[in-house]
């Protein structure tokens, strides 16, 4: 049975505004949880559920590049829509998961969705960068957009709950996502005493966000909003919900290159993180207004 390590990190005290309309708590990276340490994963920002007031404005990120790794997105609650620079747009609505891989440069921005905004309303999500290999970095911008329907999807036994296979493999269920190197991604959704158990690489680096609700995850009490980080032996996890919850699972096999980051750039060296800011000043990457 994998070990939790040295502790449980709880939510840090003070949410951070990325732009005006992301008001999330940031797990990855932290002061000793870094890039290298959840590689392929370089940053969770966690959109605890807040409630947006009504208003004609639309909240959110403006015009922004990406380039050299991957963005997830995860909406439990309310909407977003998107634009990129390669004439993509599409709306991430509850329930469903955008993939987008960055690649080789690509400008974006994201906001409230016209309608969701004009309503307002709880609003809850998740985004993770997930880091490419050397030798994918220069991939083609695109998307997946894995909409609830196209989950994979496990029923728990003993009316346990569900879960939702984004990617990776959950007891023989394959998630729909194409992924660069070996990653799982799992959400559940788990009733009252509700329970799973299930295997993960001894090898990934693995951990869980408690989206919603208390559950023991190993024998070990883990809070609402609280992310457990496991020790890199062992292979089975068994959760049990003291209520209803709602818990995501993040493993990966860590990617032994050198990280060089700046901003939204994630290359190998930091001669490429200034060929990635000449590139986006130079306009390489298109344009978005």
């Amino acid at each position: 049975m994998k070990k939790i390590i040295e502790r449980i990190a709880e939510r840090p005290a003070q949410p951070g505004m990325v732009g005006d309309g992301f008001r999330v708590y940031n797990f990855i990276p932290r002061a000793n949880i870094s890039q290298r340490r959840m590689s392929p994963f370089l940053m969770l920002d966690f959109g605890a559920e807040f409630n947006f007031s009504p208003t004609e404005k639309l909240r959110g990120v403006d015009v922004h590049p990406h380039k050299g790794f991957e963005t997830v997105t995860i909406a439990y609650k309310g909407s977003v829509a998107h634009h990129d620079s390669t004439g993509n747009s599409g709306i991430i609505n509850p329930g469903d998961v955008q993939w987008m891989t960055a690649g080789a440069g690509i400008l974006h921005k994201e906001y409230h969705e016209k309608e969701y905004s004009k309503k307002g309303g709880p609003f809850e999500m998740v985004q993770l960068w997930v880091n490419l290999p050397k030798k994918d970095k220069a991939t083609a911008p695109h998307y997946q957009p894995i909409t609830a329907d196209k989950m994979g999807k496990v029923e728990l036994p003993g009316n346990s709950g569900v879960v939702n296979v984004i990617a990776g493999d959950y007891n023989g269920v394959k998630g729909p996502a194409f992924t660069y190197s070996p990653v799982n991604l799992f959400d559940f959704k788990l009733n009252k005493d509700g329970e799973a158990t299930f295997s993960i690489p001894a090898a990934h680096n693995t951990a869980l966000l408690i989206v919603n609700g208390n559950i023991d995850v190993n024998g070990t009490k883990a809070g609402e909003h609280s992310f457990v980080l496991f020790k890199n032996d062992g292979e089975e996890i068994h959760i049990k919900a003291d209520e209803n919850a709602v818990v995501l699972l993040l493993s990966g096999e860590p990617i032994n290159e050198p990280i060089a980051s700046y901003g939204p750039f994630v290359m190998n060296t930091q001669e490429e993180i200034y060929e990635a800011i000449e590139e986006f000043q130079n306009g390489k990457y298109g344009v978005l207004d």
